[in-house]
């Protein structure tokens, strides 16, 4: 992997990759969100690392009306306040509440809504980090350097298609992994 210093940007996945995925279901309210093992303090060790760290995540839960938006920005707001106070951080959460479209994930809406907003983003220093085969696609249709696959909860893993880069157990087992100037 190249050397990854501040001028390169982390995209996340959340669930899967920050908190807990709920098989079968959606983290619907603050109270069933659980932090993965090693996040908060990876994520501290990411802040030092990169010089943006941005958040990609569908959440259709909305669309189905499983979630109302109101209770995703109080569980986001509450995370983000976790992640701070361990000294962490993200510098912005883009969310695809919808059942398809341009914005949602494997399409590269979001990153390109990212790019708009942060106009210094260089995709080839850039790296996707999630746990499932729509997260790889994303990163490859956005053009991102790096498609990192996490393992954290999901078995299904799709290791040796083209999208992967590189595979990890964890985002803590990725952090301790990362060549950094």
């Amino acid at each position: 992997m190249k050397k990854i210093d501040k001028s390169w940007t982390l995209f996340l996945d959340r669930d899967g990759v920050i908190n807990e995925r709920k098989p079968g279901d959606y983290v619907r309210h603050w109270e069933e969100f659980n932090f993965l093992k090693g996040v908060k303090e990876s994520l501290r060790v990411l802040n030092n690392h990169f010089g943006k760290i941005l958040i990609i995540s569908n959440q259709r839960g909305i669309a189905k009306g499983l979630i109302k938006p109101e209770e995703l920005v109080r569980i986001h707001s509450k995370m983000l306040n976790e992640i701070e106070s361990a000294g962490g951080r993200i510098d912005k959460i883009y969310v695809c509440p919808d059942m398809e479209g341009e914005n949602r994930k494997p399409n590269p809406g979001m990153g390109l809504q990212a790019i708009k907003d942060f106009p210094d983003i260089e995709l080839k220093k850039s790296v996707m980090v999630g746990d499932s085969l729509t997260d790889m696609e994303f990163g490859r249709n956005l053009g991102v350097e790096i498609n990192v696959l996490l393992k954290s909860t999901r078995k299904d893993v799709y290791e040796r298609l083209p999208p992967v880069d590189l595979v990890f157990d964890d985002l803590s087992a990725f952090t301790k992994e990362l060549p950094v100037r």
